[in-house]
């Protein structure tokens, strides 16, 4: 008889058989969610294994981070990432940034990794193998926090600490606090204290056996029955009243901060200011432009979210006409909805504004998706549909020629300048004055020398087209709004009458 010959099980092949076939039923429900062959595969080999992001371990020179008298935070970044939401290119980008953001609030990262799998795990985000891995980077790094890129729900950053016995923070997190290290000015502050209460009422936790729980029912009687029943967790309801009595009175000073603002506006709307709100993602280099385009000192830092408070400055046109330029906060991708509703009284500016300079850092190796996170925050803001927005590439001093060429062509109506070398800088702000709406009335008119004052108010207000100081007065034909021209009619009428 003759024997049969085993056909042995290919395990170096490409796909394992094996594994397919222990995996078939993942199969079918990864195909439900239109996900391909190869795909499922790439998506299964990727939760096998962490990778890491290099450019984010490096030790870098902290002697000049004064204020801090022990040593650093020490941290370890993880993301999740999936080819329906994302490429593996822009997924290391956002943990980049991530490692930016740490530095900037202060901490000091040892470590990033990113795990491929097609939906983050609904207990510990990365799922409890993936978990323990990261645990051991943990302590073999000796990291005090991991830093999660996402938005992580209370009940998936508890399970996570409980597996790496670390604290474990979301990106939202890390952007509050730097926001609050970076806020100034008393509405401010305001703003992020809210910000920072709606981040945590929901991911309030109990600690300690001497926090009594409730207990009812059948419950009740499989667990102890009469006499174990307590008052409930009191100290977290007590928590959450004061944060709760605490978020009333900020949202209340918000309010009580908005005629203060109005007045101000309304200051600038009684001479007729045209306004510019420069908006743009952060570091992108919107003060330093804003330095050059006026003249002023605002503090200009390397850093994300170095200025937080929204800053107003003062620039003329080449007719002598004044406008204002609105320095706004700057954006980031995955902005928090929460801190989007707490900071929208900073980006009033925007929506009272004429006209919008979108600032973009040509060096960053993916400057249109900054712009898309930017038009994102920017959909959210009422009244600025059909409003005149100027895309300027900032930087452009950092990028060779060869890169500032493929940027012309990608975006052929944008404006490229260096705020640092003042490249481009005469031809941006010629065309922002020519976006600048033009008063509504003309006047011409006699001017009485004795209302001097009506005329300084043409110039810096208005435009001037003609003038010519006669014996009777200062003779005008300009453009202005509608006070200033009731006004100067008013001055004529008065020349006239003295005439007769």
């Amino acid at each position: 008889m003759e024997d049969k010959v085993l056909e042995p099980t290919s395990f170096l092949g490409e796909h394992s058989e094996v594994l397919l076939d222990q995996h078939r039923g993942d199969e079918a429900a990864r195909e439900v969610q239109g996900l391909s062959g190869e795909q499922i595969w790439e998506e299964r080999e990727g939760r096998n294994k962490l990778r890491h992001v290099t450019g984010l371990g490096e030790l870098e020179d902290i002697t000049e981070v004064e204020y801090r008298k022990v040593r650093l935070e020490r941290v370890v970044l993880v993301g999740v990432w999936s080819n329906r939401e994302t490429t593996l290119a822009q997924a290391e980008e956002s943990l980049r940034e991530l490692a930016a953001l740490a530095r900037t609030a202060g901490a000091d990262v040892v470590d990033g990794v990113l795990q491929h799998r097609s939906r983050p795990d609904k207990a510990t985000y990365i799922g409890s193998g993936k978990a323990n891995e990261v645990a051991g980077i943990v302590a073999a790094t000796q990291s005090d926090t991991i830093i999660v890129d996402a938005d992580l729900p209370p009940s998936q950053r508890r399970a996570l600490e409980d597996v790496t016995k670390v604290h474990v923070v979301d990106r939202t997190a890390v952007i509050l606090d730097i926001f609050a290290q970076h806020a100034t000015s008393r509405e401010g502050k305001a703003q992020v204290e809210l910000a920072q209460m709606e981040y945590m009422l929901p991911r309030l936790r109990g600690w300690g056996g001497s926090l009594s729980r409730q207990a009812g029912g059948q419950a009740a009687g499989q667990a102890g029955g009469i006499g174990s029943r307590g008052p409930g967790e009191t100290k977290i309801e007590m928590d959450r009243r004061v944060i709760r009595t605490r978020m009333a009175k900020l949202r209340k000073q918000i309010e009580q901060m908005a005629p203060a603002r109005e007045v101000k506006r309304g200051s600038r709307r009684r001479f007729g200011l045209p306004s510019v709100a420069v908006v743009g993602y952060t570091n992108a280099g919107k003060s330093s432009l804003i330095n050059r385009l006026t003249g002023s000192s605002e503090l200009v830092e390397n850093a994300l979210f170095a200025t937080l408070d929204t800053a107003v400055r003062g620039a003329q046109t080449a007719q002598g006409r004044n406008f204002t330029y609105v320095d706004t906060v700057g954006f980031v991708r995955k902005l928090p909805t929460q801190l989007v509703e707490a900071f929208k009284s900073t980006l009033e500016e925007v929506a009272q504004s004429n006209v919008i300079v979108h600032v973009v850092d040509a060096s960053h190796p993916d400057p249109f998706s900054q712009i898309d996170a930017v038009n994102d925050v920017l959909e959210d803001i009422d009244s600025i549909a059909g409003m005149p927005t100027v895309i300027v590439f900032n930087k452009i001093d950092l990028i060779d020629d060869a890169a500032l060429e493929r940027l012309r062509q990608l975006a052929p109506e944008a404006f490229f300048v260096s705020a640092a070398s003042s490249d481009g800088i005469e031809e941006l702000n010629n065309y922002v004055e020519s976006l600048l709406p033009t008063p509504s009335v003309r006047v011409e008119a006699v001017i009485p020398y004795n209302q001097g004052q009506l005329i300084f108010q043409a110039r810096e207000n208005g435009i001037v087209h003609e003038i010519e100081y006669r014996n009777e007065g200062t003779y005008i034909v300009c453009e202005v709004d509608n006070v200033l021209a009731a006004a100067l009619l008013a001055a004529h009428a008065q020349h006239d009458i003295s005439e007769l």
